[in-house]
């Protein structure tokens, strides 16, 4: 079995080696060394040969990175418990073989590619999660500025960002060596790239009928989702919640699991205490979503514009749905922090509260003060997460609405540049 490990990532190698790219473009007559940028990659095969050999290219590389990787991930428990190997090093040192045979192949005299869509093939069997946020950058980007190379940068960061957000920045931890040293390779083989973005002489790819419907169908899944999910959470869940468990705080015929205990049993001008019970038990219920709420605010933002600013200059109506969403977006970002100072504010407030409640008739006056600021500074700070939220789902809305005006097609399905607005 010491042997395991060698031959894992020797054969990965020779596997990530294949030069689908060169192949295919010499099957269409071409030396792909001779056009474009002389890459193999799919996006110099889809510029050179034609889009859907590009495809097919890109879906070979990519399955030249999956296949070693999750072959290694299911070797893995033939390893000893106590081999280095099997501390996630197999299944890594694989990944990287097959990396590095795209990028050096030893058939082509290690000329490769730039390990885009090998990588991408890796990542997605190591971080499913985080590569699924990759590629949303990669298409937000792409959408946008229309630039592959820029969009393959930004989705390496995005991966890398992910990645330690959830497993932490640990340098021991070989997945994260991987993530962090690839990522920088990938954006070190880009930097021809860069230079001629900086210089504004990079190629643009070609509007084409596929992306365009791509586009559409993801523009209009986001924004349909994304003020279909606000206003259902904001004016059925949350406000149906609170007034369930509020009626239940004030119900005489009170069900076994939700007792009364003597402090929440009285009204007065200074405190509804029936009320404060319920409202105390929808805020513990409601409080944990606000995470995934605003998480999905933003994954449905970050499309929804991503996919609009690729129209804006198609007229004033798209450029005023693209500004209109791009405000939206910045109201969640500005409302997920806005939220959490309201849950820690939760915190001293139903201390507050919970001391007025159980003091007796002659301590209670004394305490009505503290909690009275208490509360009205939760309220205050409730209440500009309130009119935020309902700004986003106004302007969303709005969007929604302008929807019906993306721009319209010519005859062989591409975008027309003859626009409303």
């Amino acid at each position: 079995m010491e042997l395991l490990p060698s031959a894992v990532w020797i054969v990965s190698y020779f596997v990530g080696a294949v030069p689908f790219g060169y192949l295919v473009a010499r099957a269409r007559g071409v030396d792909i060394f001779a056009h474009g940028s002389g890459n193999i990659g799919a996006t110099n095969v889809g510029r050179v040969v034609g889009r859907k050999f590009g495809m097919l290219v890109f879906v070979l590389d990519f399955l030249k990175g999956v296949g070693p990787t999750a072959v290694a991930m299911s070797l893995r428990g033939r390893l000893a418990d106590d081999s280095w190997a099997a501390n996630g090093w197999l299944e890594v040192g694989a990944a990287v073989a097959a990396f590095l045979g795209h990028c050096f192949p030893i058939y082509l005299g290690f000329r490769g590619g730039k390990g885009v869509a090998t990588g991408a093939g890796t990542v997605a069997v190591l971080f499913p999660e985080a590569t699924a946020a990759a590629i949303m950058a990669w298409f937000v980007v792409a959408q946008a500025t229309r630039f592959v190379s820029l969009a393959s940068i930004v989705a390496v960061l995005v991966l890398f960002a992910v990645h330690v957000m959830q497993a932490g920045l640990d340098p021991a931890n070989p997945r994260t060596l991987y993530v962090a040293v690839g990522g920088a390779f990938v954006i070190v083989r880009h930097r021809s790239n860069v230079r001629r973005i900086w210089l504004g002489t990079e190629n643009r790819f070609q509007e084409n009928g596929l992306m365009e419907s791509l586009a559409r169908s993801i523009h209009v899944l986001a924004v349909g989702l994304w003020f279909g999910m606000a206003a259902f959470f904001s004016f059925a869940v949350a406000t149906g919640l609170f007034d369930s468990f509020e009626q239940l705080g004030r119900a005489e015929d009170r069900p076994s699991w939700f007792p009364r205990p003597e402090m929440y049993s009285r009204s007065e001008p200074t405190l509804d205490s029936p009320k404060e019970q319920g409202s105390r038990a929808a805020g513990y219920v409601i409080g944990p979503l606000f995470t995934k709420y605003y998480l999905w605010q933003g994954i449905c933002g970050i499309l929804a514009v991503g996919t609009a600013i690729g129209w804006a200059k198609r007229g004033k109506l798209h450029a005023w749905r693209a500004n209109l969403l791009v405000v939206a977006l910045i109201l969640v970002l500005a409302g997920w922090p806005l939220e959490r100072k309201v849950g820690d504010l939760r915190v001293p407030r139903n201390e507050a509260t919970e001391a007025y409640l159980k003091a007796d008739a002659a301590t209670a006056p004394s305490l009505a003060p503290a909690m009275k600021e208490k509360r009205d500074e939760f309220l205050h700070w409730h209440l500009a997460s309130v009119f935020l939220n309902l700004g986003v789902i106004v302007l969303v809305g709005v969007a929604t609405a302008m929807a019906g005006h993306l721009p319209p097609r010519d005859a062989n399905g591409n975008a027309s540049r003859a626009v409303l607005g």
